[in-house]
Parts: C-alpha cells; structure tokens; sequence
C-alpha cells in the first residue's frame, strides 16, 4: 500500500440527553464500556487514529486521525453549543433505538449541525442494538431520517462493541471522499 496521507479531522457525535455518545467513543478509543453512567458536560474530546483506507476511485491512500468532539445533549442550541460544531468534518448522529422520541430529535440536531458544517458528513446511528426488539417501524423511522439527510444508517452497541468501529469507519470514508 503506498504511504498514506494522515489528515486529522474534528468529528461530532451528536444526539439527545443518555443516547450513548460517550459509550460509543469509550468503546471505540478505548475498547471499553462502562456500567455507570456520568453525565457529559460542556464538551469532551478524544482522539484516535483510524486504519490507512484507499479511496479506489481516486486511488488516494488515507489516514484519519479523529478528533472527536463528545458533545452534551443539549435541550437548547445556544450560541456556545452551536461554536462546538464548528470546523466539523462530519458527525455521528447517535438515537436511542429503546426511545422512539430520540429518533425523532434526530432532525434537529442534524439540521443545526449542518447550518454551521454544511458540507460536513453525517452518519445516522441507531444505538442500543443489545437490548432492542427489532421493532421495524423504528428502524424504518431511522432509515427514514437517514434517507432525508442522504446518507447511511447503522445500529450499533456500544455495550457489545458491536458495529462500533465500523461507524466511525463508514464516516470516515464519507469524509474521505469529500476531501
């Protein structure tokens, strides 16, 4: 594989108040979760770098070194909330798949997200795998959000890990082809 071009990126996770934004970055930076739950405040950031990938179309080589931004749920979109996104490359928009009303305020955060990044990426994540019922209608409702902003969904665990890593590597690629 030729060298790979190291870009470093800020990304977003963004969603509702206890969706699992920090777990899935615990569990991707870290390999861990954590049972206790600890609200997230202001802003955390991680950093972690990704596995070179090659874009097969151009036949660039790169390698993703993310930024990423855990940022509160926020019932309100100050101005300070708003700066948070700033500079983003793309966002992983993380639902509760056990609480239908966080699929719902997926719009939202998208939308504002996407006011202040309107060229950034975006991924939809229906998290909570390990312990949903495999409801349709709201994996069809979370398809729906996914097809309004034209990207992908995932469902993921971050208890699990399950299609974890895979979610930050599906952004990355979207952010890969729009460099």
């Amino acid at each position: 594989m030729k060298k790979a071009l190291v870009i470093k990126k800020k990304i977003c996770l963004i969603g509702s108040f206890a969706v699992g934004k920090t777990s899935l970055i615990e569990q991707f930076v870290y390999n861990r979760f954590d049972e206790s739950y600890l609200t997230t405040i202001g802003v955390k950031i991680s950093q972690k770098i990704l596995p070179p990938t090659e874009d097969h179309q151009s036949g660039r080589t790169f390698q993703h070194t993310f930024l990423i931004w855990d940022i509160a749920g926020l019932e309100k979109f100050d101005h300070m909330a708003l700066n948070y996104f700033r500079g983003a490359a793309g966002a992983l928009a993380v639902a509760d798949l056990t609480r239908q009303d966080t699929i719902e305020e997926l719009h939202k955060y998208c939308d504002k997200f996407l006011t202040v990044n309107s060229s950034a990426n975006l991924v939809i994540i229906g998290n909570k795998i390990d312990i949903f019922h495999e409801d349709q209608q709201i994996v069809s409702e979370l398809r729906k959000v996914a097809e309004h902003f034209s990207t992908d969904f995932l469902l993921t665990s971050a208890k699990s890990g399950e299609r974890v890593e895979h979610a930050f590597l599906m952004l990355s690629k979207k952010i890969g082809k729009s460099s």
